[in-house]
């Protein structure tokens, strides 16, 4: 995905079973953000700066929606555990990943993998691409995108 590009509609199943589409929310912007692993470090503080700054982004305008190939039993439990407030979507195949250019070849301690690189998505009503980061700051990921947007 690149600035310009139109976000797939199909974002997959959420934590509680339902399937989730961009057009289910008619004239709302979008905060797509993808993390590697519910309950690690780097992926709850995420989660959680974000959870901060939600009802900011609420009142903006901006749906809220994390994704990870995480199932949605994990998505639950983390939810639950950080009272995150915003939709997880359990991309198991990833799919979304893929369409979103976020399935990448990673390193760690030496070895090759495939993985999702952190990355977040800014959507204007129409599913434009408006921003993208790439270097997502995990501690402050909401001030981050205050910064853009």
């Amino acid at each position: 995905m690149n600035i310009g590009d139109i976000f797939p509609d199909v974002l997959g199943t959420d934590s509680e079973g339902r399937d989730v589409k961009l057009s289910d929310f008619p004239g709302k912007r979008f905060i797509v953000y993808f993390y590697p692993k519910d309950n690690t470090p780097g992926c709850t503080a995420e989660a959680c700066s974000l959870r901060d700054g939600y009802e900011s982004w609420t009142g903006k305008g901006y749906v809220v929606i994390g994704v990870s190939k995480d199932s949605a039993a994990s998505h639950q439990k983390f939810a639950a555990r950080h009272q995150l407030p915003f939709i997880l979507i359990a991309d198991t195949d990833h799919r979304l990943c893929e369409e979103a250019g976020v399935w990448q070849m990673k390193k760690m301690a030496g070895r090759e993998y495939m993985g999702i690189v952190r990355t977040t998505f800014v959507l204007d009503e129409n599913h434009e691409v408006t921003h993208i980061i790439n270097k997502v700051n995990t501690k402050d990921a909401s001030g981050q995108l205050e910064q853009l947007i």
